[in-house]
């Protein structure tokens, strides 16, 4: 079966749901029996996020295969189900650095290098790439920001290139848009979405479905009149407001025919009849009253909390299948130690650590690490929130007053959690990390054995620092469990607390791998643990 393409493009402002939108329409398409792959296109020169902050680019989301790829990579694993690879990311950066590489190299034998045809012929190869590794029956492709961005038009001319060479009748093009509305009037305006169309037919991009996106409820008549401005036919133009549940957006555009849209326009028959049920009980049960619990976050980043997009969605998917609400009260780690904070913390149910990078902020980590021990209060810390939890242990219970990270203290006289080996050679910051699946043991008997359920695991890592064994067994004899660790037994990934209801913190990332129907089992005990708290 030739391949189709489907192109998703934005319009009028960035943050407008086209990652969102993009994963439920695959998700849509799979359940009508294709084989659907993602491919996010990011027009930042960064080679990956994974040396950008967190503050300018949100959560790096890990592959298995251990690429630091765009948060919108979590949205297309979550609501399509697929594992991923490196082969669903690439930046303007990646490209740039490979048709670099090839001309230092002399593959084009001396010839001008030139954004046309040689940036874009780098674009459609990985294109194509991602279309033959996954054997794709329908590829998404979703371009990263604007329409208008100087940066994003080589792979607006290399979609518009791959449109011509694989046939018209093979690729659609959905331009997700945004309809502001006027304050003072509670106007709806289409007018930003007319110039979005036009600066995209402008390089000769006509879209042929367009998703416009409000606040509020979008109008028969308002659509009619983007169909005409716009040239697209009418019932290509799907309303979609803002949804209060984040997992009812495929609902909703199954509801308006999105689906059977986008296979008639490729000329498609589905070949099986969608099952959404488990989605709709899913969002029915997201709308059930239920009792609440607390949870802090205590991070270095909260001012965005699209830094922590994954650890959000994990907590919500174990609180549902604990039969609670979880309400997130984000605090930010340095404020603890300006003694801010803290009511917020003593009134929360349960205590997450996420991770985090750099020496800011680390204390206050340390201090709500040290107060969910000394309290009892559930905790569960991810990566850096392992170590900062071992950091307390060794300064408040086996005594080491200097007890620290070399990150942060390189010359402190206990280094409990210290570089790994094979990372004290490396130079180079992007993409040198532990990164992706790796296996761990599990101890019988504990806690994190019990949640999981079962010996063995795979997880997700990005890590340079490591738990440092020489402190092993000091730890062991004053009530820490090191209940989960690699096959070899050299990496701790998983520590617990022995007299606790649930002190569990992982070297690896567990919110990577949480899955709306199947979260994820740390998190499931964390909220477990709270819910009992919040009885009591």
């Amino acid at each position: 079966m030739t391949t189709k393409y489907l192109f998703f493009t934005g319009g009028v402002v960035s943050s407008v749901g086209k990652g969102v939108t993009a994963a439920a329409m695959g998700l849509l398409l799979k359940e009508r029996g294709f084989n659907v792959a993602v491919q996010k296109l990011d027009p930042y020169i960064n080679v990956d996020p994974g040396t950008m902050s967190p503050y300018q680019h949100g959560e790096v989301y890990v592959l298995d295969d251990g690429a630091e790829t765009d948060l919108d990579l979590g949205h297309y694993e979550r609501f399509i189900d697929n594992r991923l690879t490196r082969v669903s990311n690439f930046t303007t950066g990646q490209v740039y650095a490979e048709t670099i590489a090839k001309e230092r190299r002399g593959d084009f034998l001396g010839g001008t290098i030139q954004v046309i045809p040689h940036i874009t012929n780098e674009i459609k190869r990985r294109i194509g790439l991602a279309a033959k590794e996954t054997g794709a029956e329908i590829m998404i492709l979703e371009v990263g920001g604007t329409v208008g961005d100087i940066e994003s038009q080589p792979f607006l001319e290399a979609l518009r290139q791959l449109r011509n060479e694989v046939g018209r009748e093979n690729c659609l093009f959905v331009h997700v848009t945004w309809l502001p509305t006027i304050g003072a009037t509670g106007e709806i305006k289409t007018k930003p979405t007319q110039h979005s169309v036009a600066a995209l037919r402008s390089i000769g991009i006509s879209p042929n479905i367009i998703i416009a996106r409000a606040d509020q409820d979008v109008d028969k008549g308002l659509c009619e009149k983007i169909a005409l401005f716009c040239d697209v036919e009418k019932d290509s133009v799907i309303p979609m407001k803002t949804a209060d549940v984040l997992y009812e957006v495929p609902l909703l555009l199954e509801k308006l025919g999105v689906g059977e849209l986008v296979l008639g326009k490729l000329g498609l028959e589905a070949k099986r009849k969608p099952n959404m049920r488990p989605w709709k009980k899913l969002v029915d049960d997201v709308r059930k009253p239920k009792p609440t619990v607390k949870v802090a976050l205590v991070g270095k980043y909260v001012e965005l909390q699209d830094a922590y997009m994954s650890v959000r969605e994990a907590l919500k998917h174990a609180a549902l299948a604990n039969g609670v609400e979880v309400e997130i009260n984000w605090v930010h780690s340095a404020d603890l130690e300006k003694d801010k904070g803290w009511d917020i913390v003593k009134k929360s149910d349960a205590v997450l650590v996420p991770g985090g990078f750099g020496s800011r902020g680390i204390e206050g980590k340390v201090m709500a690490a040290r107060f969910a021990r000394e309290n009892k209060v559930p905790y569960l810390g991810l990566c850096l929130g392992m170590q900062v939890m071992c950091i307390d242990f060794a300064r408040h219970v086996l005594d080491l007053e200097e007890a620290n990270s070399s990150e942060f203290d390189r010359g402190t006289e206990h280094p409990v959690i210290d570089l790994m080996i094979d990372q004290r050679s490396i130079t180079d910051m992007g993409g040198t990390m532990r990164l992706g699946l790796y296996p761990c043991l599990l101890q019988k008997g504990t806690k994190a054995a019990t949640v999981y359920g079962v010996a063995k695991v795979d997880e997700r890592h990005r890590h340079r620092f490591e738990f440092n064994n020489s402190y092993r067994a000091d730890f062991e004899k004053r009530g820490m469990i090191f209940s989960g660790l690699s096959p070899d037994n050299r990496l701790v990934e998983i520590v617990e607390l022995a007299d606790h209801p649930y002190m569990v913190a992982s070297q690896f990332h567990p919110e990577f791998l949480s899955r709306p129907m199947r979260p994820h089992p740390l998190f499931v005990g964390l909220l477990k643990a709270a819910k009992e708290r919040a009885k009591k």
